[in-house]
């Protein structure tokens, strides 16, 4: 019963805080959502995604990077998975490419490479 009611609570406090979103948060989650859907992005990509190339502000881009439900590691192994698909990388350098040029972090990168046989 406990467990029942934290879900309903958790449930409530995500539909209040969906509720008050602005229109502009409310887009770039969506934008967020579906660039997820289709590739891989580290935390710092997806803001500039939806920044530099989609125009939203910096506190919509944030506020739908916070809320977007990803896990960065699933994220990093999802990377990994699509550079080994297209070509060969050594796992020094396959995390280096996540690293300096994905922007994940040192640890999503080699939780990424090790999730795909490294």
């Amino acid at each position: 019963m406990r467990k029942i009611l934290l879900s309903f609570c958790a449930v409530i406090l995500l539909s209040v805080s969906a509720f008050g979103a602005t229109m502009g948060e409310r887009n770039a989650l969506a934008s967020a959502k579906q660039y997820l859907s289709v590739m891989g992005f580290s935390y710092s990509g997806l803001m500039n995604q939806l920044e530099a190339f989609d125009g939203y502000s910096h506190d919509d881009a944030k506020y739908a990077v916070e809320n977007c439900g990803a896990n960065w590691n699933a994220q990093a192994a999802r990377s990994a998975k699509n550079y080994l698909s297209v070509m060969p990388f050594s796992r020094k350098g396959l995390i280096e490419q996540l690293v300096k040029f994905d922007g994940y972090t040192r640890e999503q990168a080699e939780y990424g490479v090790k999730k795909n046989g490294y």
